[in-house]
């Protein structure tokens, strides 16, 4: 794990599997529909209870239609050991012409907006639009390190970090950190 102060927090990138972290929240890498789905979605919805965490979905989108992305909903974090989850939609990667790049901001930076509105001081993320959606994870590496270095500057949280799933993908954000923090 590498940690940097930022501000009076701390930004903190590590290896793992964000549904065991005792964090206050941990960022859902969501579709429009908070369906569920497979890759870190599928992994935070089977571990948090695919019941109870499908209906708190499914009432959300009752309510609000389908999340646009960049766009962050809240839930309680059910079975997790983290007591809530935020659900965030990131961009298709479409060559980064249907703005992408500030979508994936959004998309961190909105995150980051709820947590603090619900008292959350530690919050993990992992690396959103990164997997099926195919946005390339050295652009996103800096545009998630830009926005957490920035939420942290402005007070948002205490503690902001990403997990990831494996030595390359660890690798690659570390190299990120490097170049923005």
């Amino acid at each position: 794990m590498q940690t940097w102060k930022i501000g009076s927090g701390r930004l903190f990138i590590r290896l793992g599997d964000i549904t065991t972290l005792e964090v206050d929240a941990v960022v859902n890498a969501a579709n429009s529909r908070l369906a569920g789905g497979g890759g870190v979605d599928g992994a935070i919805h089977r571990t948090a209870g695919l019941r109870e965490l499908r209906e708190a979905c499914q009432a959300i989108i009752a309510d609000i239609g389908l999340l646009p992305p960049g766009e962050a909903v809240i839930t309680p974090g059910f079975k997790l050991p983290a007591k809530y989850i935020i659900h965030t939609v990131g961009p298709i990667w479409r060559g980064g012409t249907v703005d992408e790049p500030k979508l994936l901001k959004n998309a961190y930076m909105n995150s980051l907006k709820l947590a603090q509105k619900h008292d959350i001081t530690t919050i993990a993320f992992p690396a959103i639009s990164c997997g099926a959606y195919g946005y390339p994870v050295e652009e996103a590496a800096h545009i998630a390190l830009s926005a957490l270095k920035e939420g942290l500057e402005s007070g948002l949280m205490e503690e902001a970090g990403m997990i990831l799933h494996d030595d390359k993908a660890y690798a690659t954000w570390a190299i990120a950190a490097e170049k923005v923090l």
